[in-house]
């Protein structure tokens, strides 16, 4: 091992032994180990050696001096590298700032050119932002007029609805009845056609006509071809026929007695004609009925009764206009009793008819009021409908079933109602028709037909007990019911009713809220479904007023009224009107004085 910058004497030294080769202590490792450790001391003998001549430190300055001149060249080369790349970096920085620079003037000229663009973009987007704003107003203006118009046509179409529902409504969906619509078509009844002729068919029993009482016989004797000939022989039958016709004569009955003077009073006296008999010429019961009936049944004028009976009679019988029109006063005061019993059998009776229809007095708005059982009926002259209406006539104090079209003042009376369901029927056509999308309506219009067919099915006796009805089915026909009107409230609900026809949605709510009044007629045998009675016994008096066209006076109404009720009771009780009205002109007044209020 080499020192460096320490002296060769300073390098202590030891005495060494060498072993002795071949020595029996020493094996062959540890003579290799000597043997090495021998070529080391030699040669670090010689290196010390070196050192102490001077010779090893000359030489180590001389390879210092070549490795730094090495050094330096190394150095001198990176220094030159160096500036040559510092030279290049300068270079390159250059040509980089240069590039950078014509980049930079590019990437300027780039955005004032997408600068340009964007600037006339925006003005682009701000001119289309306008004219988007002014479509959008526009837009919002037609929807604004779309809106209105769309308004206005749903207006309209409810309005054309409205009218097409009045147009269309007759006696087949309302209460209209059909002489109200004119050219409407023929009314058919429910029987199917069958193609025969109208008449008697072939096969079927004869029903020949009434033979009458022969007032004159006639015999035609028989031919003489007949008579002498041995081919015929007689057969001892005689055939009839018969030639009916009426006459038309005056009956005169002519009373008369001697007069007398009373000397000192001076009166004039004579003996008592028979009751009644009170102007020179009266007119007997069968006159008075004859002209009473042309003029209040048949509904024809003063005048031409007059003049009808003039001609019957050869111009012989002349009555007055002022007789005739008294006719109704006078057979109303004689019928006062036939009137009070009316009163009282229909305060009786387990179901009653009733209803109102208009009437003018005087151009003057009034009304009559009908009651009927199937065998008594009453009219009544009112100023009004309503309670007002109803005061005095026999539904004031009625307790038992009525019969009438739903006006709401008949339900404070009575202790049950039944709604006439022909006019149902009629309504739930007229919906049918005007919202042809709903199901309802047919589907309840079915069920009322069948309920009402299954009702005429039973026994038709009147008294029979009611608990005669199936419970079972009355209850189907109840649940069907129901069902329906929960149908009508969903499709109400999904598409609400038009303002302008609400008739179906309020008949729906109608039929929910008055169901027992809809259905009692299952429930009791003795009431009808339909209020017809009433109807045709107004009728009879819309006829009348249709040929008077206006009373005079609230009597002449109101005896007209008594005298038709009388009438319409003999005619349902089964009774010869002409010779009933004629018993009634021949009773004297006297005996019937009392007056039904």
């Amino acid at each position: 091992m080499e020192c460096v910058g320490q002296e060769p004497s300073a390098i202590p030294t030891q005495e060494f032994r060498e072993p002795r080769i071949g020595s029996p202590y020493m094996s062959n490792t540890a003579y290799e180990y000597f043997t090495n450790l021998q070529y080391k001391v030699k040669s670090l003998s010689a290196q010390v050696g070196d050192f102490k001549s001077g010779a090893k430190y000359v030489k180590m300055q001389e390879d210092r001096k070549a490795q730094l001149a090495i050094k330096d060249r190394e150095i001198k080369k990176l220094k030159d590298e160096l500036a040559d790349a510092r030279r290049q970096t300068v270079t390159v920085r250059t040509i980089w700032d240069g590039t950078v620079e014509d980049l930079e003037k590019e990437h300027a000229k780039a955005i004032q050119k997408k600068d340009r663009e964007i600037e006339a973009l925006k003005k682009k987007l701000l001119e289309t932002q306008v004219m988007l704003d002014a479509e959008k107003d526009k837009r919002r203006d037609m929807v604004k007029v779309l809106y209105q118009v769309r308004t206005e046509l749903e207006e309209e179409q409810g309005k054309v609805l409205k009218l097409k529902a009045q147009i269309n409504r007759d006696y087949e969906n309302s209460s209209k009845p059909s002489s109200q619509k004119p050219n409407h078509k023929k009314i058919e009844n429910n029987r199917e056609a069958t193609g025969r002729r109208p008449g008697g068919q072939p096969g079927h029993k004869h029903h020949p006509r009434k033979r009458q009482a022969p007032t004159e016989t006639v015999a035609i004797p028989a031919p003489e071809g007949y008579l002498n000939n041995p081919r015929y022989r007689a057969t001892g039958e005689m055939i009839v026929k018969q030639v009916v016709n009426i006459h038309i004569g005056l009956d005169v009955i002519e009373y008369s007695t001697p007069e007398f003077r009373h000397i000192p009073t001076g009166q004039f006296v004579h003996a008592d004609f028979p009751e009644g008999l009170v102007d020179d010429v009266n007119y007997g019961g069968n006159v008075r009925a004859f002209a009473f009936l042309l003029n209040n049944r048949c509904n024809v004028s003063i005048k031409n009764v007059s003049a009808f009976l003039s001609e019957l009679t050869g111009g012989e019988l002349n009555i007055s206009a002022g007789m005739i029109n008294g006719l109704s006063k006078a057979f109303s005061m004689k019928t006062e009793k036939e009137q009070r019993k009316a009163f009282a059998d229909i305060l009786l009776s387990p179901v009653m008819h009733t209803d109102f229809t208009s009437a003018r007095v005087n151009g003057r708005g009034m009304q009559v009021a009908v009651c009927a059982t199937p065998d008594t009926v009453l009219y009544f002259a009112r100023g009004h409908k309503g309670h007002e209406g109803v005061r005095g006539t026999p539904v004031e104090s009625f307790q038992n079933a009525l019969v009438h079209d739903h006006d709401k003042t008949f339900y404070h009376y009575g202790g049950a109602h039944q709604e006439c369901l022909d006019h149902v029927l009629r309504y739930l056509k007229d919906s049918m028709q005007n919202e042809p999308g709903l199901q309802w309506n047919r589907q309840m219009r079915e069920l009322l037909r069948e309920t009402i067919h299954f009702r005429n099915s039973l026994d038709p006796d009147d008294g029979r007990d009611p608990d005669q009805i199936d419970p079972d089915s009355v209850a189907g026909f109840e649940a069907r019911y129901d069902e329906i009107l929960g149908l009508a409230e969903e499709e109400y609900g999904y598409e609400p009713p038009n303002k302008y026809y609400v008739d179906g949605f309020n008949l729906s709510k109608k039929l929910r809220n008055y169901k027992a009044e809809h259905l009692l007629f299952l429930h009791d045998g003795r009431v009808p479904h339909n209020n017809n009675l009433s109807e045709r016994l107004l009728r009879a008096f819309k006829r009348k007023q249709a040929q008077m066209m206006t009373f005079r006076s609230d009597g002449g109404l109101d005896y007209l009224c008594l005298s038709l009720g009388t009438v319409a009771s003999l005619r349902a009780q089964g009774k010869n009107l002409y010779e009933s009205v004629s018993s009634i002109f021949n009773r004297t007044i006297d005996s019937n004085r009392n007056t039904i209020s």
